[in-house]
């Protein structure tokens, strides 16, 4: 007799962002995975307990991480994220899973971070001039050429503590990064029509859950 096995929720945050784009990158994964879970919106601090894994998708870093201490949601996820919670942050999810933040223009920023993953993030680092574009790039460790990424007023990560994996380099800048449970991306992984890094959110989920 086979043992029963549950489905896996994947959280949203769902203050800002490509929200729809996460939430159908996250089903078309399931399918290519052919692991049985489904979706669930996260807006209150009683959702972070529903949750097998979670994304934070762009939008602005500052607001976001104002929404999560409005709602006295930041310990209890870097709580979370530090006891294991397979979690992805896109461009501003990036920046809040960061320790460290400055902006290119106006320098060390005081905003809420959830203050779990080692890098050092520099915000707006293509500047306005480039506020959105394409451009391909390898990601070796999942076997990729030329994925196609999404630049959207995008971060880069400058520095990288020791635990920390580079996935993947736009020339020198580093611009995916994974320590442990957590994957991070300067780019928008959601806007491809790879669901790649999805894939691997939910294989991760679903080693630690079943």
């Amino acid at each position: 007799m086979s043992r029963h096995v549950s489905p896996l929720i994947v959280g949203v945050l769902g203050f800002q962002g490509d929200i729809e784009e996460h939430l159908s990158s996250i089903m078309t994964a399931f399918k290519k995975t052919s692991i049985e879970g489904r979706t669930l919106l996260v807006r209150e601090r009683s959702d972070l307990s529903e949750i097998h894994a979670l994304i934070i998708p762009g939008g602005e870093s500052t607001v976001i991480g104002a929404m999560l201490a409005g709602r006295s949601m930041v310990k209890e996820l870097s709580d979370r994220l530090m006891n294991g919670l397979p979690t992805m942050g896109t461009c501003a999810g990036l920046i809040l899973l960061a320790k460290r933040v400055y902006d290119r223009v106006v320098g060390d920023m005081n905003q809420p971070l959830l203050g779990v993953l080692d890098v050092l993030i520099e915000r707006n680092a293509f500047g306005r001039q480039r506020q959105s574009f394409h451009a391909e790039f390898d990601i070796p460790r999942y076997g990729l050429a030329g994925f196609n990424g999404a630049f959207i007023r995008s971060p880069i990560i400058k520095q990288i503590g020791p635990k920390v994996d580079v996935l993947a380099k736009l020339g020198t800048d580093v611009i995916a990064v994974q320590q442990g449970n957590i994957l991070a991306t300067a780019f928008h992984p959601e806007l491809s029509t790879s669901s790649i890094f999805h894939e691997e959110l939910i294989k991760m989920a679903s080693s630690m859950n079943h």
